[in-house]
């Protein structure tokens, strides 16, 4: 087995890479998607990252710090988590595939068994690939855009009677709320006191 070499850490940092990953070893023909899902992984975690900076601009800026504290989770949880859960198992489908095909020269009982989680790798890399391609060509076609959503929303939904009364009631009790809370004082029982 390799010696694990990712994530690439520097040397003042007491932890220590977790997983061997090396693009060499993908069949040249799989070699460019499979980098494309990583730095979609990686786009990804950057993702992340500047939703964590935004979300400490606006609690400065007087916003909640309930973003802030969300923020600071889904960078230190998704990014691993969806190394972990989502790339990984796309780099084994296609490093998976060489490995189980040259066991079948040593032990074939071993390589057939090695075989069904190779398998079911491929699917998930497979069917993540064919979703992706789908939603794409789902909102190319369907004419999807900022400008037409903005367009349907200021002519349609502001027109709905429905939509109309709920967002008032929205406004109206949130105002309520937020007077409500700024002018309470608190309440002592004698057991208080």
């Amino acid at each position: 087995m390799a010696e694990a070499n990712f994530p690439p850490l520097p040397g003042f940092i007491p932890l220590k890479p977790c997983f061997y990953q090396d693009f060499d070893e993908i069949p040249e023909h799989h070699r460019s998607m499979c980098k494309k899902m990583y730095h979609l992984w990686i786009l990804n975690s950057a993702t992340l990252a500047v939703n964590l900076i935004g979300c400490f601009a606006w609690m400065f800026g007087g916003g909640g710090v309930t973003n802030f504290g969300l923020a600071i989770i889904w960078l230190i949880m998704f990014t691993p988590c969806s190394y972990v859960c989502w790339f990984r198992p796309l780099y084994k489908a296609f490093n998976g595939w060489l490995a189980t095909l040259s066991f079948f020269s040593y032990n074939i009982l071993i390589a057939l068994i090695m075989l069904v989680p190779t398998i079911m790798f491929t699917a998930v890399a497979s069917l993540s690939f064919f979703a992706l391609t789908k939603i794409h060509n789902y909102y190319r076609g369907s004419g999807a855009s900022m400008s037409k959503a903005q367009e349907e929303w200021t002519t349609g939904a502001w027109k709905n009677p429905q939509v109309q009364t709920a967002a008032q009631q929205a406004a109206m009790g949130a105002a309520a709320g937020a007077m409500q809370e700024q002018h309470s004082s608190p309440q002592y029982n004698d057991n208080q006191m």
